[in-house]
């Protein structure tokens, strides 16, 4: 269940964070509404995760699959160009996520 609502969590962050985009600095009430309340539904679902999901573990997934979700979302989206140093760059986040869960792993 933990993981359930992690997913929940970057769902509801990448919603705020690609929402925050369209804000155009907090000006547009709509998209400045969504923004706050994504990042409240991402952090109360993260904070219910913890209870059963190693911090250090759901920290890395949240924060790298948000990462690249909205790299992603930037680049197809949103016109954001795709370089070897950002591909680089998701693939290091992806990469460390990764190595953290082996590294976790009992």
């Amino acid at each position: 269940m933990g993981y359930v609502l992690l997913a929940g969590a970057i769902a509801a962050e990448v919603a705020a964070t690609t929402a925050m985009k369209y804000s155009e600095g907090f000006s547009r009430l709509w998209p400045s509404l969504i923004t706050v309340a994504g990042y409240v539904i991402a952090f109360a679902l993260l904070a219910q995760t913890l209870k059963t999901v190693q911090i250090g573990t759901a920290y890395a997934i949240w924060a790298g699959t948000g990462t690249a979700v909205i790299a992603a979302i930037g680049m197809i989206f949103l016109g954001e160009g795709l370089s070897l140093a950002k591909a680089a760059g998701i693939a290091l986040v992806i990469g460390g996520v990764v190595l953290l869960n082996i590294g976790g792993a009992h």
